[in-house]
């Protein structure tokens, strides 16, 4: 069964940093063809692609900026995804999901709970 379990959320000033870290288990996961990702959804808006790693490499939404760092790396028989969150500003408060697809399709199939980054003024 594949699980997904996002740490790291928090409340932080304008300006500051986070990371979010996403336990991957249960995934049968290919460097070449999967997809490991974080989204985001604010209330009253569209949830949107943060950052992907498809094929192995970086994706990011415009939004980003060269702000965020996706990465992951091996955990025994896990996977560990990571969103490093530079310059946060207000418009980036909403709800991080991680996400994973073994062919990165779209909508990705597997869904972690998500975890509140609040980011005040």
């Amino acid at each position: 069964q594949v699980r997904l379990v996002e740490t790291g959320g928090g409340s932080v000033e304008a300006g500051g940093s986070l990371t979010l870290s996403c336990r991957v288990s249960g995934f049968t996961f290919s460097s070449s063809r999967s997809c490991l990702a974080w989204f985001r959804q604010a209330p009253g808006r569209e949830r949107e692609k943060v950052a992907s790693t498809p094929g192995g490499n970086s994706d990011y939404g415009d939004f980003v900026k060269g702000r965020f760092t996706i990465s992951w790396r091996h955990a025994g028989n896990d996977k560990v995804v990571d969103l490093q969150m530079n310059s946060l500003k207000p418009d980036d408060s909403a709800m991080y999901y991680c996400a994973a697809d073994p062919i990165c399709s779209s909508p990705f199939n597997f869904w972690g709970q998500g975890t509140q980054v609040t980011v005040s003024s």
